[in-house]
């Protein structure tokens, strides 16, 4: 059975702001092997939520680096887990930048519409703007940096509305 969770925004900020140029010594770097960015965001989403998913197929967790599922570190299966996920863990739906707060995710296109860059919002003021909106990253390590001072062709939002953990009786 599932039960609803919620996610905390400002605990997912938090740990995006004290780790972000820094490594959680419970997590694998990836930078030298294709990139820490998402392992990061992974990171800060479940500080905010406090649930993975350990499904084979379709989950969302990190045991250790060579156990856990794409999406914990891969920008696309990410998206994918996010956007899809009706079981344990965090989910989220796509969003403009307008619509985004603190704790949603923004992943970076390339001009091919490749995604090659997942971000967490640390902080953000209305009216949403890449110019007030404010991120940390890992890969090129970021903290409290302005959307606008990225360059990228397009930027994804997703808004994350909550988690769920699976219970048993």
């Amino acid at each position: 059975m599932l039960i609803e969770e919620g996610y905390d925004r400002d605990a997912a900020a938090k740990y995006a702001l004290k780790w972000a140029f820094a490594r959680n010594p419970r997590f694998y770097d990836f930078h030298d092997i294709g990139g820490d960015c998402t392992n990061f965001i992974s990171q800060c989403l479940y500080a905010g939520c406090g649930v993975m998913n350990y499904s084979q197929t379709n989950g969302w967790y990190y045991i250790s680096s060579d156990d856990r599922s794409p999406s914990w570190t891969g920008v696309v299966f990410l998206r994918d887990f996010l956007l899809t996920n009706k079981g344990a863990g965090v989910y989220g739906e796509a969003a403009e930048l307008s619509e985004l707060d603190c704790g949603d995710v923004i992943q970076l296109k390339d001009e091919s519409g490749r995604l090659y860059h997942s971000l967490i919002i640390s902080a953000a003021y209305p009216p949403f703007t890449p110019d007030r909106i404010f991120v940390c990253a890992h890969s090129d390590d970021a903290r409290n940096r302005r959307l606008s001072s990225y360059s990228y062709a397009a930027a994804e939002g997703i808004h994350i509305s909550g988690a769920r953990r699976e219970i048993n009786f």
